[in-house]
């Protein structure tokens, strides 16, 4: 067994719950070359309510829902028997637009689908997926449940609070990270599990924490630059 493990050209550290011997790319093993990028209109409205997205820059001013938008609010209404059932995943795609879902956007949220103010608050106040304030470009969320605890959650989460310069909850002194601490990410078979955004990043230890913050800040830097 240790001579076939030393012979193995690649070692896949963990991404989406696949370790071992694999000769795959990242790309591969999550799909991302397979599934391609997330038309904000929502494709076929089958799937337009099934897919909350959550962008690295955020727009809290962008106005509520125009072009592309628009048709994916049209598209969600369309599959719902009426506006009040369609209240999740507009605000998902509120928070996919807008970074958080404030006070503000809640009572816009109401308005467009005939709903009462504190109808719509009390809903984003009982669900732990919506913020309610801004985040970095980056939502870390650390899970700190059962399997993770057991395998070092709460070192993890330490220690991307003391790599960020930040308290659970507060945004970086360069815009880029949030962390907070979560429940469970569905990932127990894979501890720690840290979701970035949309992203998963699992068998997560301390020391894997400060190559993933660099990694991530990488990606703003190249995203900028393109984009200049």
């Amino acid at each position: 067994m240790s001579d076939s493990k030393q012979s193995v050209p690649f070692r896949n550290p963990g991404w989406a719950g696949n370790t071992g011997e694999f000769e795959l790319t990242e790309e591969q093993v999550r799909g991302d070359d397979f599934v391609g990028t997330r038309p904000p209109d929502g494709g076929h409205p089958s799937v337009s309510t099934s897919y909350p997205y959550m962008k690295v820059e955020k727009e809290p001013d962008a106005p509520l829902f125009e072009g592309a938008y628009q048709q994916r609010f049209e598209k969600i209404l369309s599959r719902y028997p009426d506006r009040q059932a369609a209240l999740l995943p507009v605000l998902n795609l509120a928070e996919e637009l807008r970074g958080h879902v404030s006070a503000g956007t809640m009572d816009e949220v109401a308005k467009l689908l005939d709903l009462p103010d504190a109808y719509v608050r009390g809903v984003v106040t009982f669900y732990t997926m919506y913020n309610r304030q801004s985040v970095g470009r980056h939502l870390i969320q650390v899970c700190t449940n059962v399997s993770c605890n057991l395998c070092g959650g709460d070192e993890v989460l330490a220690a991307f609070l003391e790599h960020t310069g930040t308290e659970p909850g507060e945004i970086s002194e360069d815009g880029n990270f949030t962390v907070i601490e979560v429940e469970c990410l569905a990932a127990c078979g894979f501890p720690t599990a840290v979701q970035i955004n949309s992203r998963y990043f699992e068998n997560v230890t301390p020391q894997d924490v400060p190559p993933i913050l660099e990694r991530l800040k990488a990606e703003v830097a190249a995203s900028s630059d393109s984009g200049s």
